[in-house]
């Protein structure tokens, strides 16, 4: 069964800066569910970053609540939410001189001790996460030798390892050639069922979305957020309005995206 994890109640997000508040987006409600990936969509500038953001506990809300496992996200401390929210970034690390299995084993830091030794249990559980991920080939390679496609399955492996029940990405498909953008979206899919996780990302790979995502979160600057599935988006006119331009639109009927010749 799917049952929210995280709930959004009127939540304000933005950021402050020296002289002002910056709102990006206010009031927005919605829930998160489990075995579900969730996909968060919308125009550069909108503000799914600062949500993204916002939902790791990396900034402050402006307002409004985040509740995470049905507590408010601000009664857990930083140890609590580090076994709680797994969170994968846009950024390429820059490791050297790591293999692969140390990297993914650094998603155990939240439970071992002060030196970072993993016991017999933590080990398995590295294990296991590579495995899922299915990059086994690859645990004694050096991380600066993969390709992009490798090194996010790797990050993606990593954030397993930590247990978490949610995992939150910031773009995981860029820098990825097509094939690749493919195979990390239906492996994050695949997770959600296999492993029972809450998975929420955000990505500029609307059409890869809209044929993998469970569910779609489609960020307005105007109209505010709109969530459904792909078809519940289509049939109410919202993807068509968001999408269609002079020489862009959206095919309801094939859910795909088309270039006016």
């Amino acid at each position: 069964m799917n049952e929210p994890t995280i709930r959004l109640s009127s939540l304000s997000i933005g950021y402050r800066t020296k002289n002002e508040l910056k709102v990006v987006a206010q009031g927005i409600d919605a829930a998160i569910n489990s075995r579900q990936l969730t996909c968060l969509i919308g125009a550069n500038g909108v503000g799914k970053s600062t949500l993204l953001r916002t939902l790791s506990a990396f900034q402050p809300r402006l307002g409004g609540d985040i509740l995470l496992m049905g507590r408010s996200i601000d009664s857990y401390s930083p140890q609590e939410l580090s076994r709680l929210i797994g969170v994968v970034l846009t950024e390429k690390p820059s490791l050297r001189n790591m293999t692969v299995s140390a990297l993914v084993g650094l998603g155990r830091s939240p439970y071992t001790d002060f030196w970072g030794r993993l016991g017999t249990d933590d080990r398995r559980i590295v294990d296991e996460a590579i495995s899922l991920v299915g990059i086994d080939h690859l645990r004694h390679r050096q991380v600066d030798t993969l390709s992009d496609g490798e090194r996010q399955k790797v990050m993606i492996a990593k954030a397993l390892a930590q247990q978490t029940p949610v995992v939150l990405l910031d773009e995981p498909t860029a820098f990825l050639d097509y094939p690749t953008k493919v195979e990390t979206m239906l492996l994050l899919r695949r997770i959600c069922r296999q492993a029972g996780k809450t998975v929420f990302l955000s990505t500029h790979d609307m059409e890869l979305a809209l044929q993998t995502a469970d569910m779609l979160w489609l960020m307005d600057r105007h109209n505010g957020l709109h969530v459904g599935t792909a078809r519940q988006l289509a049939d109410k006119g919202i993807l068509s309005a968001f999408i269609d331009r002079e020489q862009v639109t959206f095919d309801r009927q094939s859910m795909s995206i088309r270039v006016k010749g």
